[in-house]
């Protein structure tokens, strides 16, 4: 029986999805802010954690950020509404195994819950090999570049949105090279804490900290050989970018706690969604690791950028659907398919696979239909509110809220200052509604 703790405001809506777990055996812990969150995942273990995205002291973000402080690995769902689709896609940077969007389905909820159970650890060796490089301009292009530099032992840095694909491209990398053979190592840098990611990029042996019980080896040596994906690696720790320098400049590393150095032949690949000449700029990120790192940058399109390229994922995710969920969808209706290939997709091939799994889940027959799509994309694509819809005047005034604040914003040729005076409220005010809205 896992144990979960759900963090949720609203307690009715708590209290549900609280009753709806306990009938599918799982043990319910359930707390309405952040800070009572905290006390609780100081003082007991949970296998899951669900989590509201706004809460009454703060965000899901918050959440997040001490457990990846403090070093837990307990898969995290973010609940949030479609409008904050954006910001949830920014939690998975943080390590947020998935997120699903209100109002929730129960069985996609199970789906969402048993997929975040079946995850492993930051560091991985398998991947899905079920995908399709595109027929797109761009994406011929992109092709082109992986084939160039897959042969050599450049270092890469892949740079996109999140939900891009990134982790794909570097193991297509890896596929195409001398290295195919040896390992292929990926690191989730954003889930790494600050005190255990030197640990779990270069060992430690017995008694090197507090809970070094027994000898680690690295990631580093554990792809001696072959090759290492660092994703996000602008979380990294500026003394850990030391330690990593260090590496890649003398191919030696140094568990945590030990005098011996350890001999490595590694492939360094790196990704990130920020701009890391930036993070240089504000003293986060080390200038010469930066150039050491950036021997050869890939640039991975949006979704939204990659024309022809979309109907072929849906496709595919309609088939990869129909084989885990064992359902038989076969057919998209045109009003359907019209919507997915209209919306922007914030959240690119990620979103784009869970918006069409959970369509495959709500298809009972062979044809998916507009039915099965959530109301709020339907919103965001046409501008009108179903009249079903249970929620029609929140959905009505968030779209007009939206409505306004772009047309304010364009009238005032983007000056924020200017708009929140027209819109009397506050800057501030102004930009928290920018975010949850995805108004650049």
């Amino acid at each position: 029986m896992a144990s979960v703790l759900i963090i949720e405001d609203d307690g009715t809506f708590a209290q549900i999805i609280e009753g709806f777990l306990t009938k599918n055996n799982f043990e319910v812990t359930t707390v309405n802010n952040v800070a009572k969150a905290l006390k609780l995942i100081a003082q007991e273990e949970f296998q899951l954690l669900l989590i509201d995205y706004r809460l009454p002291d703060g965000t899901g973000i918050d959440v997040l950020n001490y457990r990846r402080e403090t070093g837990l690995t307990v898969p995290t769902i973010i609940m949030t509404s479609f409008n904050d689709v954006r910001t949830a896609v920014k939690s998975i940077q943080l390590g947020a195994s998935d997120y699903i969007t209100k109002p929730i389905n129960p069985d996609e909820l199970l789906m969402v819950i048993d997929n975040a159970l079946q995850k492993k650890t930051p560091s991985k060796t398998t991947g899905n090999n079920n995908f399709i490089r595109g027929k797109s301009n761009v994406a011929n292009k992109l092709y082109q570049h992986i084939d160039l530099v897959a042969e050599t032992d450049m270092s890469v840095i892949i740079q996109g949105e999140s939900g891009t694909g990134k982790e794909f491209a570097a193991r297509t990398l890896h596929n195409q090279s001398k290295r195919k053979g040896k390992p292929f190592i990926a690191i989730d840098c954003g889930a790494l804490s600050k005190d255990l990611a030197a640990s779990e990029l270069f060992g430690h042996i017995k008694g090197a900290f507090t809970g070094a019980v027994n000898d680690k080896k690295g990631s580093f040596e554990a792809a001696n050989g072959g090759t290492i994906f660092l994703d996000e690696i602008g979380n990294l720790s500026y003394e850990v970018q030391v330690k990593l320098l260090r590496a890649l400049q003398e191919r030696v590393v140094q568990p945590l706690g030990s005098n011996k150095q350890i001999a490595v032949d590694v492939r360094v690949i790196t990704a990130t969604n920020d701009d890391l000449a930036n993070s240089m700029k504000n003293g986060e990120f080390r200038e010469d690791l930066y150039h050491r790192l950036n021997e050869f940058k890939i640039q991975l399109p949006p979704l939204r950028e990659r024309g022809v390229d979309l109907e072929l994922f849906i496709d595919l995710f309609v088939k990869i659907s129909n084989e885990e969920l064992n359902r038989n969808v076969k057919e998209i209706d045109k009003e359907t398919r019209s919507l997915l290939l209209k919306y922007e997709w914030p959240g690119n091939l990620r979103e784009l696979k869970n918006v069409i799994k959970r369509m495959v889940l709500l298809t009972a027959g062979t044809i998916a239909t507009a039915d099965s799509l959530p109301d709020e994309m339907k919103i965001a694509v046409t501008n009108v509110v179903p009249l079903d819809n249970p929620s029609d005047l929140k959905a009505v005034n968030e779209n007009n809220e939206k409505t306004l604040i772009t047309e304010a914003l364009i009238k005032v040729k983007h000056n924020k200052s200017k708009a929140a005076k027209l819109l009397n409220i506050d800057r501030k005010t102004l930009y928290a509604k920018m975010e949850r809205y995805g108004i650049d």
